[in-house]
């Protein structure tokens, strides 16, 4: 049998003292309020009373680290999974609001749909659907938690909704180290519970592509 529920949570707070976008740059871990949103998240999730027999998480730094405390209450290896990675932004390192000012930076902003910044939505859609079905069918029973990031963990749910993808990075309901979950009708995909177990109130959140 596979799985029976699939979580993809969100990793917590990241330091970053300078609020760049950090992308996919490396040397971005979690703040010492991001370990605790983390912890809140894993709680969260062993509240719930199911089963968990399987974890991935994206390879870099911030999404490890918020699959600690989920490996350490359920007892698992997180499975490191390329297709969980952020996607590719020209934005990496740079203050959005500074790097808008600049004439220069407007041909990225020529097809929003796309978009023309960075990995197509399309593309982020496909693998994210990819690694949540292998990690769905590598299980024998029991919930799936994929640790992810916020734009393709926005995106799966847009996708899953039939909502279309271009949409305004402001109004994602993605809260750090939240918790949307998902059950399989057939082949489909259907969205059943979201939650914001961390506090976030006055958190940096100005990294995410």
């Amino acid at each position: 049998m596979p799985a029976e529920r699939l979580h993809l949570v969100r990793h917590g707070e990241v330091h970053n003292p300078q609020r760049v976008l950090y992308g996919r740059l490396p040397h971005f871990g979690l703040s010492d309020d991001g370990r605790r949103m983390a912890a809140a998240a894993a709680d969260h999730l062993v509240g719930l009373e199911r089963a968990v027999t399987g974890l991935s998480a994206s390879p870099l730094q911030r999404t490890r680290e918020s699959a600690e405390p989920l490996a350490e209450r359920f007892r698992l290896e997180p499975v490191l999974d390329e297709r969980l990675i952020e996607p590719t932004n020209v934005f990496e390192g740079r203050r959005m609001r500074r790097a808008l000012l600049n004439p220069l930076n407007w041909r990225h902003l020529r097809a929003p749909s796309l978009p023309s910044w960075g990995e197509p939505y399309v593309d982020v859609v496909a693998r994210m659907d990819a690694a949540m079905r292998d990690a769905w069918d590598r299980v024998e029973g029991g919930d799936v938690v994929l640790v992810s990031h916020q734009l393709p963990i926005w995106i799966t749910h847009l996708a899953v909704a039939g909502l279309p993808l271009r949409h305004d990075p402001r109004q994602r309901r993605c809260a750090l180290s939240s918790v949307t979950s998902f059950e399989r009708d057939g082949e489909r995909w259907r969205e059943v519970d979201y939650a914001e177990p961390a506090a976030v109130a006055g958190a940096i959140d100005v990294g995410a592509v």
